[in-house]
C-alpha cells in the first residue's frame, strides 16, 4: 500500500527531522564539552600525581638525611 502525502505534510515532516536533527546535534556538541572537560580534568590529575609521587621521593631523601645527621650528631 502506497502512502500519499501532501507537500504541507512533507514540509512538516522535514522540519521535525531537521528539529530532531538540532537537538542531535546539541546533545552531541554538550557531549563533546564534557569529554574534553573530562580529558583535561584527567591530564591535572596524572601531573598533580607525578609531583605529588616526586614529592614523597624528596620527602623520603630528606627523611633520610635528617637520620644521617642524627646519628652523626650522636657520635
Amino acid at each position: 500500500m502506497k502512502v500519499h502525502r501532501t507537500t504541507d505534510e512533507m514540509a512538516l515532516l522535514i522540519e521535525e527531522h531537521k528539529k530532531e536533527i538540532w537537538e542531535y546535534q546539541q546533545k552531541e556538541s554538550e557531549w563533546i564539552k564534557t569529554k574534553n572537560l573530562a580529558d583535561g580534568y584527567k591530564k591535572v590529575i596524572e601531573e598533580l600525581g607525578a609531583k605529588i609521587v616526586d614529592q614523597i621521593r624528596v620527602i623520603a631523601e630528606l627523611e633520610k638525611e635528617i637520620e644521617r645527621l642524627v646519628e652523626e650528631n650522636k657520635k
